[in-house]
């Protein structure tokens, strides 16, 4: 395999999905070491930086690539494995901002209350003991947290010459910010278009579930990819695979079809890997599947159907591609 090192200058970040000349042409087999810029795009630094007086929402989720990967047409399946995620900085940044959130007003949900305060935290790692420390703004209590770096944005040019936000998740994949986006997961993304032109970014060194208050623990990244590609069969949502479970990503709005994509794109991968008819899978996953919730604030909420693995008879994902990249990671 090549392996490809790429840090992006400022001015080779990009903020969209879609309509953007490419950093770099890859093949399949590829190893990528990448570095991305933390969501703020560097303009949050000390607990006395304020969204409303830095963040120019025109740059935020600063995006590194898109990478073109030889061979890959529309309808081809583009895998992506993260063999690595190690935060680039000693500290992360995470914020209330003015209007944003999933427990505020917003300009969808629009009331008479004022926004809440906007308020920002540093997070600071400690790298022997693998946590990052919060600490109250607002008192005097604080607590290590395990580190447990994800990607936020991981996706495709969508089709039809689209350009999209990085802060949207959709069928391309993009803000979808699950912390299932981890290292040791492998990412299935159909391909849009020649190229692929796919994207990662907006590194978290931790989040929960849902990234209620709007951002993550963000921070710089160092991560290490695998590029593969498979001819034809494109997912059409994202489908994740890890050593324990197999995932679809749905976004959308309302929240409940979300859920309803990622369990139907569910019930017709489980007819692919087991030829089942289409009512018996939907009442073998009814019985089967958890719900992750990956966020309720961005513009498109994103939902994870999951199910795990050994519930299941053994059977080969994509011939195997993930075991595959996970030996290839190992030999790493």
């Amino acid at each position: 395999m090549d392996v490809i090192e790429f840090k992006p200058s400022r001015e080779q970040l990009v903020y969209t999905f879609g309509g953007n000349t490419p950093a770099l042409k890859v093949r399949p087999g590829d190893l990528l070491k990448l570095w991305s810029e933390d969501a703020f795009n560097h303009t949050l630094r000390q607990s006395t930086d304020l969204s409303s007086q830095k963040v120019d929402l025109r740059y935020v989720n600063p995006q590194t690539g898109p990478f073109y990967v030889e061979g890959a047409e529309p309808g081809d399946t583009l895998v992506l494995h993260v063999v690595d995620l190690k935060p680039a900085r000693d500290w992360g940044v995470s914020a209330a901002m003015p209007f944003f959130g999933g427990l505020t007003s917003t300009d969808r949900t629009a009331t008479l209350q004022d926004a809440l305060p906007d308020t920002t935290w540093i997070y600071h790692l400690d790298r022997s003991r693998n946590t990052v420390g919060f600490q109250a703004r607002f008192g005097d209590f604080s607590v290590e947290l395990p580190l447990e770096p994800m990607l936020g944005t991981v996706g495709v040019a969508p089709p039809a010459g689209e350009v999209r936000t990085s802060l949207v998740p959709e069928r391309f994949g993009g803000n979808m910010d699950t912390p299932e986006m981890r290292a040791g997961a492998t990412c299935y993304l159909g391909v849009n278009v020649e190229g692929a032109l796919f994207s990662v970014g907006d590194g978290h060194y931790r989040q929960g579930e849902g990234e209620a208050c709007g951002t993550a623990v963000e921070g710089a990244m160092d991560s290490t990819i695998l590029v593969e590609l498979i001819k034809g069969g494109g997912p059409l949502w994202p489908r994740l695979e890890t050593d324990d479970a197999l995932m679809v990503v749905g976004s959308s709005r309302p929240m409940e079809d979300s859920w309803r994509i990622a369990q139907v794109e569910m019930v017709r991968w489980f007819q692919e890997l087991y030829g089942l008819h289409q009512l018996d899978a939907y009442q073998l996953l009814s019985q089967m599947t958890e719900v992750p919730v990956a966020n309720v604030v961005d513009t498109n909420y994103s939902v994870v159907v999951k199910t795990r693995k050994s519930l299941l008879p053994s059977v080969k994902v994509y011939d195997g591609i993930h075991v595959e990249l996970r030996r290839r990671a190992a030999a790493l």
